[in-house]
C-alpha cells in the first residue's frame, strides 16, 4: 500500500527532523538495514542525523549507525531534556512501547498515524488497554491513491469526559 504519494509525505516528515528517537528493537532493525541502503531517497537523512535509542539493555550503540546515543535510566526525563534543546522535530518511527510511554509522560506533541487498509487481527497495539488517555485535535487528514489513510493530530492533554444523558 506504500505508493508515491505516501513516500513523498514520509519524505516531507523526515525533512522536518533534527533527530530520531527509537526503542531498542526498532533501533536494532534500522541500524542493521539503513547503513546499507545508501541509494534510498531517505538514506542521507536517516543515516546522517543524530539517533537516540531508549534502552534498559544496551549500554552502547556500537559503530554501525552513527551518530547514535543510548538513553537509559529515566528515559522520559532524558527525552524532556532533548525536547528543550532548540531545533526542529525529534521524531519517533515505529517503537510503539516507547511512544506509549512518552505519550503517558506528556512528551508527545503530534501523532502522525498512517493506517493501511488491512486488518491483521494481531500485533502490538499503539493504544493498549489501560494506556494513558490523551486528547487529540485533528489537524490534517488525507488518503493516498493506494488507500493509506493519514491522520495528523496535535496532542491537547488530558481529554475532557462527559456522560451521555440520552435524547429528549
Amino acid at each position: 500500500h506504500l505508493d508515491e504519494a505516501f513516500e513523498a509525505l514520509a519524505g516531507e516528515w523526515l525533512g522536518e527532523a533534527d533527530a530520531f528517537l527509537f526503542g531498542r528493537r526498532t533501533y536494532e532493525n534500522f541500524a542493521r538495514d539503513w547503513p546499507r541502503m545508501t541509494d534510498h531517497p531517505f538514506a542521507a537523512i536517516l543515516n546522517g542525523l543524530p539517533k537516540y535509542v531508549a534502552s534498559t539493555t544496551l549500554t552502547e550503540a556500537g559503530a554501525t549507525w552513527n551518530p547514535t546515543t543510548v538513553l537509559s535510566g529515566d528515559v522520559p526525563a532524558r527525552v524532556a531534556d532533548l525536547k528543550r534543546q532548540p531545533g526542529r522535530d525529534l521524531q519517533i518511527h515505529g517503537s510503539a512501547r516507547l511512544a506509549q510511554s512518552l505519550l503517558a509522560a506528556g512528551l508527545v506533541d503530534e501523532l502522525r498515524l498512517a493506517i493501511a487498509p488491512v486488518v491483521l487481527g494481531e500485533g502490538r497495539r499503539l493504544f493498549p488497554d489501560g494506556g494513558a488517555p490523551a486528547g487529540l485535535h485533528l489537524t490534517e487528514q488525507r488518503t493516498t491513491p493506494a488507500g493509506v489513510s493519514v491522520h495528523v493530530f496535535t496532542v491537547t492533554g488530558t481529554p475532557d469526559y462527559a456522560t451521555y444523558g440520552g435524547g429528549a
